[in-house]
C-alpha cells in the first residue's frame, strides 16, 4: 500500500512524497533531472538575493547567502554525478 503526503517547504511551495512505491527507471531519471534543475534555479535566486543584500549594505547576510549558494552547488554537483551514473548504465 502506498502512503502519500504533501510536503510544504519554506517559501510556500510543496510537492507530493510517495512512500512505499517503487519508481520505474524512467521516473527516477525524470525526477532526478527535475530536482537538479529545480535546485539550480533556487541557487541562482539565492545568488541574486545575495547581491541585492550586498547592495543594501547587508554584507553579513549577503555572505551567508553566498555560503548557502556554495552548499547548493556542492549538493547539485553530487546530484549531477548521480544523474550521469544513471544515464551511463
Amino acid at each position: 500500500m502506498s502512503t502519500r503526503r504533501i510536503a510544504l517547504h519554506e517559501g510556500g511551495h510543496g510537492h507530493e512524497h510517495a512512500h512505499g512505491r517503487e519508481l520505474t527507471p524512467e521516473q527516477t531519471l525524470a525526477l532526478l533531472s527535475y530536482t537538479l534543475e529545480h535546485n539550480r534555479s533556487h541557487a541562482e535566486e539565492l545568488h541574486d538575493l545575495g547581491h541585492a543584500l550586498a547592495g543594501q549594505g547587508r554584507a553579513e547576510a549577503a555572505e551567508k547567502l553566498h555560503e548557502a549558494v556554495h552548499c547548493f552547488e556542492q549538493g547539485n554537483e553530487k546530484l549531477s554525478e548521480a544523474l550521469e551514473l544513471i544515464k551511463g548504465e
